[in-house]
């Protein structure tokens, strides 16, 4: 089993950028695709970033498309969000999942393992 743990949230204004990275252990990390989910309270967990085993393909929810980037270091296990131009309905608390498979995966249900979550705050 894989262990995920996300790191790099905070409080930001909005227009400024954070950058989101998620360690993962116990696992082969470059068997999983890696995606990035964030949640509000009250609401669903909602599809951010998703990118394959090897980097080779990535894809993202249209409301963060065009200031958002995934990307992955298999060497360090890590998968990165870069999140630039930031709004306040970017505001949640950011989630990174990771799912044994060739695919990307957009829907939370697909990924079995998850990390503990980290706060992003955009001030208006």
């Amino acid at each position: 089993q894989v262990q995920l743990v996300e790191s790099g949230g905070g409080l930001v204004q909005a227009g400024g950028s954070l950058r989101l990275s998620c360690a993962a252990s116990g696992g082969i990390f470059s068997n999983y695709a890696m995606g990035w989910f964030r949640q509000v309270p009250g609401k669903e967990r909602e599809f951010v970033a998703t990118i394959k085993w090897n980097g080779g393909s990535t894809d993202y929810a249209d409301s963060v498309k065009g200031r958002f980037t995934i990307s992955r270091d298999n060497a360090k296990n890590t998968v990165y969000l870069q999140m630039n131009s930031l709004k306040p309905e970017d505001t949640a608390v950011y989630y990174c999942a990771a799912e044994p498979t060739v695919w990307m995966p957009r829907i939370a249900r697909e990924y079995d393992y998850w990390g503990q979550g980290t706060q992003v705050t955009v001030s208006s």
